[in-house]
């Protein structure tokens, strides 16, 4: 259970994608992104929320994401880890120079997320929207020596989850803030999970885009899967999280995003932050 990177990577980037509130996109507008992230830890939340240390372990990610406007209503949303790498560091002993762990690594495609939002409502007040999420197992679910190098947990899991998003003034400048909760079912004996968080941004000069992003995982420690302990994505994961993100339109469309993400507290979860950057293409 000490080695849970993946997935809390790959949950991060896919609720907190650089998005304007996550209003509909409306027909035929969209949002592309390619990035990059990374997380390297040598400590580790436990099943009681303490830090303990372990080996040195990373996590490196290629991806894709993508939302398109199918209708005014109805957007359809992508996310793809071309590339997950994940690896651990060999082990020297500090007294006799010896190896005590080789270090070792696997590439490969992660699992990929799809998805469908549906606008309930949208005014100049607010926007409120409910997305269907596919989790799919296209990762591998077991590499490495003992098994626990992994990019993906080998379930299929369907998410739900509702964003109210709200824009407001502070002065001249246009802001706006979301929240959103969320459930996931996840199969083959996973525990299912509570999902919220929130986010407020602003955008200045149409140049420069800000937000402040939390999110946070709870289990139902309803499962009943063994053996995952050891393996990139463990059962019952807990975490809460907190991030900046900045963007920078090189022109009316085209962009680049930086994104800093920490750990406030967590179970089963790596203690260590997550640095991701990337290009993007907003059509509307």
């Amino acid at each position: 259970m000490t080695y849970k990177i993946i997935k809390l990577s790959l949950v991060f980037l896919f609720v907190t994608n650089l998005s304007y509130a996550q209003w509909n996109k409306g027909k035929g507008n969209g949002y592309y992104k390619l990035s990059a992230s990374s997380l390297v830890a040598d400590e580790h939340y436990t099943s009681t929320k303490d830090k303990d240390p372990n080996i040195t372990r990373g996590n490196f990610v290629v991806s894709a994401y993508a939302e398109y406007g199918l209708t005014e209503k109805f957007d359809v949303i992508a996310y793809v880890p071309l590339l997950a790498r994940v690896y651990q560091n060999k082990q020297v002993s500090r007294t006799s120079g010896n190896v005590i762990n080789d270090g070792e690594s696997v590439n490969s495609i992660g699992d990929i997320d799809l998805g469908i939002r549906y606008g309930i409502l949208k005014n100049d007040f607010l926007a409120l929207s409910a997305t269907l999420k596919l989790g799919l197992p296209t990762g591998k679910k077991s590499g490495g020596l003992d098994g626990s190098l992994q990019t993906g947990d080998g379930e299929f899991n369907q998410g739900v989850q509702l964003d109210l998003g709200i824009p407001y003034k502070i002065g001249n400048q246009n802001m706006y803030g979301k929240i959103y909760s969320g459930f996931n079912n996840r199969t083959n004996g996973f525990s299912d999970e509570f999902q919220f968080g929130g986010e407020i941004g602003t955008k200045f000069n149409d140049k420069v885009f800000l937000a402040v992003k939390s999110a946070n995982v709870r289990s139902f420690n309803n499962g009943d899967a063994t053996g995952t302990g050891q393996g990139v994505f463990a059962n019952n994961v807990e975490f809460t999280n907190l991030s900046g993100e900045i963007g920078y339109y090189i022109s009316s469309k085209l962009g680049v995003t930086f994104n800093y993400t920490t750990i406030l507290s967590g179970k089963i979860t790596y203690a260590a932050p997550t640095y991701s950057g990337g290009v993007f293409l907003d059509i509307q």
